[in-house]
C-alpha cells in the first residue's frame, strides 16, 4: 500500500510545528534551502517520526519540480505545507520577490500535478496581505499571469516597490490571490489548496522582525489585538492541521487569518483606497 506523504517546505518554527502536528503515521518529506536547517530531521527521527529530507530552492522551477517528483516517488502526496519565506529584515527586495512571490507560485504549479485525490495544501501568507498591497486591478492581473512572467509585472519592479517591506506586503497579498486562482486546478485533481495569514508569531524570523526597525510598530499592533500576545508556531500548526484535514473538506481557495484579532483592531485605522 502506498504511504501517505506529508511535504513540509521550510523548516523554521512554523514548518517544524506543522510537521510534528500532522506527521504521525505518515512519511514526512522536509525541504529547505539550507542543508543545515534540515538537521531538524534528526530531532524528529528521534521522536519516532519517519522523515526524509531534500534541499530545495523555491525560486527555481527545476528545483521545486524535482521536490514534487521526489514526493510522488515516495507514495501518495496527501498534505503539503509551504512555509518558506523571507522577511523585510532578512533580505533585499529582489530576494523577497523571488522567494515569497515566485516561490509560492512555483509550489502551487508543481504540486498541483502530484497531489493525490483527496489531498490538500496550505501556503503561509501573512496578515500583511490584509493591510494593503495590491489594487483590485493588480489582483486580477496577478491571478491570471503565468507564473514565469510574474516578476516581469511592472508593479513588482524593485524600483517601483522601493523597499523590502513593500515587496513583502505585495507578495503576501499575491500569495492569497494565487491560492484562490489555484483552487480550480487543484480541484481538478480532487484536492484542495488554502492559505494561512499569520499575525506576529514568535519564531526566529518573527523575533528578528521584533528586533528590527518595524519592531515597535509590531508590538503596538500586538497590544491593540484582541489576544494581546504573540502567536506561537503551534497556533499556526493547529490552523494548518484543520485546513489539511477532512474537517475542512469543503474549504478551498480561501485564506484563514490567524492573527489574534490584529487586523480586526487596526483595519479602521488603515487608509482607504
Amino acid at each position: 500500500m502506498d504511504r501517505d506523504i506529508v511535504v513540509v517546505i521550510g523548516v523554521g518554527g512554523m514548518g517544524r510545528a506543522i510537521a510534528r502536528r500532522i506527521g504521525n503515521g505518515r512519511k514526512i518529506l522536509l525541504a529547505d534551502v539550507s542543508e543545515g536547517a534540515l538537521s531538524v530531521a534528526d530531532v524528529l527521527l528521534g521522536e519516532g517520526q519517519d522523515v526524509v529530507t531534500q534541499v530545495v530552492d523555491v525560486s527555481s522551477r527545476d528545483s521545486v519540480a524535482a521536490l514534487a517528483d521526489t514526493a510522488a516517488g515516495l507514495g501518495r502526496v496527501t498534505q503539503i505545507a509551504h512555509t518558506a519565506g523571507l522577511s523585510p529584515t532578512q533580505a533585499s527586495t529582489e530576494a523577497i520577490l523571488r522567494v515569497d512571490l515566485l516561490g509560492v507560485a512555483l509550489v502551487l504549479d508543481e504540486f498541483a500535478r502530484v497531489v493525490a485525490p483527496g489531498g490538500a495544501g496550505v501556503v503561509i501568507a501573512s496578515m500583511a496581505g490584509h493591510m494593503g498591497g495590491l489594487t483590485p486591478e493588480e489582483e486580477r492581473i496577478v491571478a491570471v499571469t503565468p507564473t514565469d512572467e510574474l516578476l516581469a509585472l511592472p508593479f513588482f519592479e524593485p524600483d517601483v516597490l522601493g523597499s523590502p517591506g513593500a515587496a513583502y506586503s505585495k507578495s503576501k497579498r499575491a500569495n492569497i490571490v494565487r491560492v484562490q486562482a489555484a483552487a480550480g486546478p487543484w480541484g481538478d485533481r480532487g484536492a484542495r489548496i488554502n492559505s494561512i495569514s499569520p499575525g506576529v508569531i514568535s519564531t526566529p524570523m518573527g523575533q528578528e522582525e521584533l528586533a528590527g526597525e518595524s519592531g515597535e510598530q509590531m508590538r503596538t499592533m500586538v497590544s491593540m489585538s484582541a489576544a494581546k500576545r504573540l502567536g506561537t508556531p503551534d497556533d499556526i500548526a493547529a490552523a494548518a492541521a484543520f485546513l489539511l484535514g477532512q474537517d475542512a473538506s469543503f474549504v478551498s481557495g480561501t485564506d484563514l487569518l490567524v492573527d489574534g484579532g490584529t487586523v480586526a483592531a487596526i483595519r479602521p485605522l488603515l487608509p482607504v483606497g
